[in-house]
């Protein structure tokens, strides 16, 4: 069943309003009739419902709920990625996978050793497009949340939000000793986990910014071998989710 986000706004007497762009992905890609059902979910109370397709126009899709659904997808643990700027395919890749295992946000870092470098106006084109990526990885993978995509930020920003977290972890290729593993361990029997991990571009991480870092972060190696910074995220999200969900 396919999956659409709306506002708390678009639900009103038992009847559900979806406009904008998810007007033509229903009529016309997916070609759903008259009395087909869906599933929509609020953005502000996550709330999630059955809803038959009952009137569409050009304006709207409008929608009769049917049931509200008593479940939830999202993990636990809440988990945000700060992503050292890597190239523009490789961005898109990250997005979607970890906004499929579960991420909350994503955070763009602007690194020592980042290739890519944005200027204000390519931000404000990338992070749109970066959204509209995070929410349809989210309907795919029927979350309860869209990821936020946020501004770019600098490493001393990134030191600043630290403390926001209940761990804050960097993944270091030259670190050899502390794993994601022993991190983890020690949050097991933590309530309301909030983790942020830090992942550096093509490049790496410079030892200028572990240094800025070492005081208040975690730094872990993800093992022996050199992973893409594509694959990294990737990786962290998925072992984090797996060792502290349940």
């Amino acid at each position: 069943m396919h999956k659409f986000f709306v506002n708390k706004n678009q639900i009103q007497n038992n009847k559900v309003h979806i406009i904008g762009s998810d007007i033509n992905h229903i009529v016309n890609v997916l070609r759903l009739k008259i009395d087909e059902e869906i599933q929509i979910c609020s953005v502000e109370d996550k709330k999630n419902y059955i809803a038959k397709i009952i009137q569409y126009n050009k304006e709207n899709v409008i929608c009769k709920i049917v049931e509200e659904l008593n479940i939830s997808t999202e993990p636990k643990v809440k988990i945000d990625i700060f992503q050292g700027l890597p190239k523009a395919d490789k961005m898109e890749l990250i997005i979607q996978k970890t906004t499929e295992i579960g991420v909350r946000s994503i955070i763009p870092v602007s690194m020592e050793r980042s290739i890519v470098k944005l200027t204000k106006k390519d931000e404000e084109k990338k992070i749109e497009r970066w959204q509209k990526i995070s929410e349809v990885a989210a309907k795919q993978s029927k979350r309860d949340i869209i990821p936020e995509i946020e501004r770019c930020i600098n490493i001393k920003e990134v030191q600043n939000r630290i403390n926001n977290y209940t761990k804050f972890i960097v993944a270091y290729e030259e670190e050899n000793s502390k794993t994601l593993k022993q991190v983890l361990k020690e949050l097991k029997e933590e309530e309301n986990i909030e983790i942020g991990v830090l992942i550096g571009p093509e490049g790496g991480i410079d030892e200028k910014e572990i240094q800025i870092l070492k005081d208040k972060a975690d730094i872990v190696t993800l093992g022996s071998r050199i992973l893409r910074t594509e694959t990294a995220p990737i990786v962290v999200v998925s072992n984090t989710i797996y060792e502290l969900e349940n």
